[in-house]
């Protein structure tokens, strides 16, 4: 019977070369491992700044050509001998959990290189535009010398303020099109970008759409033909020249971002959430007092649950 490698077997494996082993980890760090691949990780990682890979995050909204830009992007640092990671993180399948894009039809170039790693993540739900996985993956691959990783958000819809706080430089990924500077201004999009892209450059508007980012925001724009390798150059010079100069209470901004989004995906699937939404359905608890006694802010919500809601006061949420 053969032994199942233990959690240090596989970092000496992945530490070693072992793409596969790589894999399996970050299978762990998606699951209820998490924890146990984290602590064997420590003695090994090196100190923040020290070797520490760049975490550059890539958004935008769909059709853009976020993943085209990555793949640009990927070969660009290969040519320079970087070890490179992409996580992708998709959209989930609402049977299955599972990613529905697949990353190896969309980088299909890189599939092969065995200096360069492409792993799709799901969502599952989780509201910041990463998945709940990445930032404990990004510790992962960092203790796996990898020399960029390269995050590609979902760009669906969700918040993707949470990008910043992983991610620096956050690059938001634009096309030409009516409005859509004023659109991603209203989505917040230019409130986490560090750097800009209008891709799909050669293509009529895109001029125009670089006068109006011009008006909405005043970070660095660029324009990129992904496809082509046009502007990419460019672009990669603006990743390497940038360094966010965040003060203290910016940095913690993005933390509390990073934090709040986390805990929302977990209280999703808190085994209080079932009965609790049945008793506020049922009337017999008011969703002020079910959202504390949710978060386990019991006080004047203890032994509230199962009393009729127009005997409380609902406003004592806030």
């Amino acid at each position: 019977m053969t032994k199942e490698p233990t959690v240090e077997d596989l970092l000496a494996q992945a530490r070693a070369g072992s793409m596969r082993a790589t894999g399996r980890l970050l299978t762990l760090v998606e699951g209820e491992r998490r924890a146990e691949v984290l602590l064997a990780l420590e003695p090994a990682s090196a100190p923040a700044g020290a070797g520490a890979p760049r975490v550059v995050g890539v958004t935008g909204p769909p059709g853009a050509g976020k993943s085209t830009t990555v793949a640009a992007l990927v070969g660009a640092y290969r040519q320079r001998g970087a070890k490179v990671a992409v996580l992708a993180v998709d959209p989930s399948s609402p049977f299955s959990g599972g990613a529905l894009l697949g990353d190896r039809i969309r980088m299909a170039a890189h599939t092969n290189d065995p200096g360069v790693l492409i792993r799709s993540v799901a969502a599952r739900g989780h509201l910041g535009g990463l998945a709940e996985a990445v930032p404990a993956a990004v510790r992962l691959l960092a203790a796996l010398a990898y020399d960029l990783i390269l995050l590609e958000t979902v760009g669906v819809g969700q918040s993707e303020i949470e990008i910043s706080a992983v991610a620096d430089p956050a690059i938001v990924v634009l096309a030409p099109g009516a409005g859509d500077a004023v659109q991603a201004a209203k989505a917040g999009l230019l409130e986490i970008a560090d750097l800009l892209v209008v891709n799909k450059a050669d293509r009529e508007g895109a001029e125009q759409t670089v006068r109006d980012l011009h008006i909405e925001t005043g970070a660095l724009i660029l324009t990129l033909v992904a496809n082509r390798g046009e502007g990419l150059p460019a672009l990669v010079e603006a990743i390497d020249a940038h360094h966010r100069a965040d003060d203290p209470a910016q940095r913690e901004a993005r933390a509390r971002a990073q934090i709040l989004s986390l805990a929302y995906t977990r209280l999703r699937t808190a085994p209080d959430l079932a009965r609790l939404a049945a008793e506020v359905a049922a009337g017999t608890c008011d969703p002020y007092q079910a959202a504390r006694l949710l978060c386990g802010l019991d006080g004047r919500a203890n032994g509230s649950a199962g009393q009729p809601a127009g005997n409380r006061t609902s406003d004592s949420w806030a």
